[in-house]
């Protein structure tokens, strides 16, 4: 299983090139992430400008290839780095690249319009940094349990249509658009409201479900009882926020992705959720990593997922879905830039 990839945690088990290979190594690194294409000695002699003969290329070439960083796609051509050579260079190469002052204010101006509503800020947020990074952007939130519901709100919506507005947490809204089996008037909805405040504030949204199934007080009257269960039909689930991405766009173009046999199960393993959601909030909060090549799903081997799991009370991530020789430096800045503002506003 691939573990995610910090720049400067280095790991013994790592393989130990020479000073010489490691020059070879991160030139081809460079080249095949510009050209898209396998890399030969003879690109590396001409366009890196390696002081190396080409026998002696060659030589470094099948040096780094037996250390498993390297792989020829078939025998007659160029070389690309494997998932190991990649993590390998993540953690021996990278360093996240300083993001210009315009594009944090980007950052800030895009994500604070969004800063009350947790599903608004994190698709705000992905289409960000797909657009910041021209990869497949993600974000989600998981359960909202256990925080507690701060104040609920009735907004007639039309006939038999009515928004619940639930603020939980630290002044965080979700809502939920509830269809009434009869339409209700503003004064009734207005009374309904007061009684589900009474009951339900300061209840964790687990405990706040449970009572709109249960609690004798939210049966007795009919308007109250008409109103709790609607919402408990249109909230069978635990409030999460579901793995949303934006820039597809942006893989499709990717010439390892350019075929339907696999960019379509790539697409469908982003719709699923599985597993990128449980990998993206798995690793240490408050940090950008990458996690090169995503074994655990066929369809993902030859993705890098780098990632941000937010610090704080709310479980959640952000991050980019990419080709194996994705910009690490630009995305780990903008994933590191974007998941630390969005985990500022949330605790805002």
């Amino acid at each position: 299983m691939s573990q995610p990839a910090f720049p400067g945690h280095l790991r013994t088990e790592d393989p130990a090139p020479s000073e010489r290979q490691r020059a070879v190594f991160a030139a081809l690194v460079s080249l095949h992430g510009a050209s898209r294409r396998p890399v030969g000695s003879e690109a590396l002699g001409v366009s890196a400008g390696l002081r190396l003969s080409a026998a002696s290329i060659r030589s470094e070439l099948a040096e780094l290839e037996g250390l498993g960083l390297l792989e020829r796609t078939h025998a007659s051509a160029g070389r690309v780095p494997t998932a190991r050579g990649f993590e390998y260079f993540v953690r021996h190469f990278v360093s996240p690249m300083p993001l210009p002052a315009g594009v944090l204010e980007q950052v800030d101006a895009t994500l604070s319009r969004s800063v009350r509503d947790v599903e608004q800020l994190l698709d705000e947020a992905s289409r960000l940094l797909a657009s910041l990074t021209h990869q497949l952007g993600l974000a989600l939130a998981d359960s909202l349990d256990r925080e507690r519901l701060v104040r609920l709100d009735l907004v007639p919506l039309e006939d038999t249509r009515v928004m619940m507005v639930l603020n939980v947490g630290s002044a965080h809204v979700r809502t939920l658009v509830l269809e009434l089996d009869s339409p209700m008037s503003a004064d009734d909805l207005a009374e309904v409201a007061g009684v589900l405040r009474a009951r339900l504030v300061h209840c964790t949204l687990a405990e706040v479900r449970e009572r709109l199934d249960h609690d004798p007080e939210l049966v007795r009257d009919s308007a109250v009882r008409l109103v709790a269960r609607a919402a408990r039909e249109r909230w069978p689930q635990p409030l999460s926020t579901p793995l949303l991405s934006a820039g597809r766009a942006h893989i499709a173009r990717e010439p390892e992705f350019a075929s339907d046999a696999t960019l379509g199960p790539i697409l469908r393993a982003v719709e699923s959720g599985h597993p990128l959601g449980r990998l993206m909030v798995s690793t240490i909060e408050g940090q950008a990593a990458a996690r090169v090549g995503v074994d655990e799903d066929a369809a993902l081997a030859g993705c890098s997922l780098v990632s941000y799991a937010l610090p704080g009370k709310l479980p959640g991530a952000v991050g980019v879905l990419g080709p194996l020789r994705m910009n690490y430096a630009l995305a780990l800045a903008v994933v590191d830039a974007v998941g630390a503002r969005v985990a500022e506003l949330l605790e805002s």
